[in-house]
């Protein structure tokens, strides 16, 4: 329980204008023995402010009328008030938004979803900065400005990242739709057939690998929403052998397929993604003259979907670690058959963006990775 002295229980003001995000944040702090007081907008939240004198607020930004931002600059300009710590809460993960939030006299940023252990560690740590003494307030305004610092790069990168993303969409798709239409002339030399066909196989890996960092950067803002609908599963297999066939051929694989379920309830678009994704990266490490089997099963009123290969398996210690970004555990084979480290990741998300699970077992020789799906209505 934090306390100030031997008596004063510490006071939270929470202020954000949507209801389940004020009864989180009640319900974890209140846990960790705080008085929480709430407030349903800006304007609320500086009449809260000053008549309560917390120890710490937690502030939204997005809110109607008197935003977060101005709210802050209330809350400072009050008597006393640029001494009582303000956290900012947002789901607004961007460049422009962590800088206004700096400007305006934010002493923390959290982003949401925000975790209710990190949540109640940044109140905790935000409480007991205002009993330290001027030295160690100084040493931690120092790790504080060097930890805004890193922060702040990382949502350059973020922001580069996605400029990046949404310039190279245009082209690839351009690619793809004068590939096709090559693939359309009649009289089209035999020879001219397999370097067309190339350039569509790479155009979609391209695409698919581009389409994965935004849902990926779509997640983790809490935007990654399937659009589900009974989707033909033997038709989506069709789909995935087509786009992955050439590839397979390359590295001497076949791929085969046993879908005994007629249909699976999800986005079609995203599921075809995640099995090309899986397979893709089954094909990687598939030894040649193997094959990648990828099939699908009614089990208990959900799908069961796997994708097995004949490689070396995954180890069982690291069975977690291969759906984290950028782990490659076979960056020692030959390059032409290194992945990216992000396959796995839009994978993972994607199954639990439906309400699913994805995981990795022995294939008896090689690696199966499953995916169970909830049927119809279930999430």
């Amino acid at each position: 329980m934090e306390r100030d002295g031997a008596e004063r229980v510490s006071t939270v003001l929470v202020v954000d204008d949507n209801a389940e995000n004020r009864a989180l944040a009640e319900a974890v702090l209140a846990e960790e023995g705080y008085r929480v007081v709430l407030a349903t907008g800006g304007e609320d939240g500086v009449a809260a402010f000053a008549r309560e004198r917390p120890d710490c607020v937690l502030l939204d930004v997005r809110m109607p009328g008197v935003d977060g931002f101005e709210a802050c600059k209330r809350m400072r300009a009050l008597d006393g008030g640029a001494e009582i710590p303000i956290v900012f809460l947002t789901a607004q993960r961007d460049l422009d938004t962590f800088d206004a939030a700096q400007r305006t006299g934010a002493d923390d940023f959290l982003t949401k979803p925000v975790r209710p252990t990190e949540l109640a560690l940044r109140v905790q740590a935000a409480v007991k900065l205002r009993r330290l003494g001027s030295e160690l307030r100084e040493h931690y305004a120092l790790i504080r400005r060097q930890r805004d610092d890193l922060l702040r790069m990382q949502l350059q990168k973020e922001q580069l990242i996605a400029f990046v993303v949404h310039d190279l969409k245009n082209p690839v798709n351009s690619m793809d739709l004068q590939a096709q239409l090559l693939q359309r002339i009649p009289d089209l030399p035999a020879r001219a057939r397999g370097p067309i066909a190339r350039i569509r196989e790479e155009a979609r890996m391209q695409l698919r690998l581009i389409l994965n960092l935004l849902d990926i950067a779509k997640s983790e803002e809490g935007r990654l929403a399937p659009v589900k609908t009974r989707v033909d599963l033997p038709a989506l297999g069709v789909e995935v052998v087509a786009a992955l066939e050439l590839r397979a051929s390359d590295f001497g694989v076949s791929l085969a397929t046993s879908l005994e379920t007629p249909w699976v309830y999800g986005d079609a678009d995203l599921l075809r993604r995640v099995l090309e994704n899986l397979v893709e990266n089954a094909i990687r490490h598939a030894p040649e003259g193997s094959v990648v089997r990828l099939s699908a099963v009614a089990q208990a009123g959900s799908t069961l979907l796997r994708v097995a290969d004949a490689g070396h398996g995954v180890p069982e210690a690291a069975r977690e670690q291969v759906f984290e970004r950028f782990v490659q555990l076979g960056a020692e084979e030959k390059s032409t058959r290194a992945g990216r480290g992000l396959g796995l990741t839009f994978c993972k998300l994607a199954v639990e963006a439906h309400g699913g699970r994805i995981w990795v077992e022995d294939a008896d020789p090689g690696a199966a990775f499953c995916l169970l799906l909830p049927g119809d209505g279930a999430a």
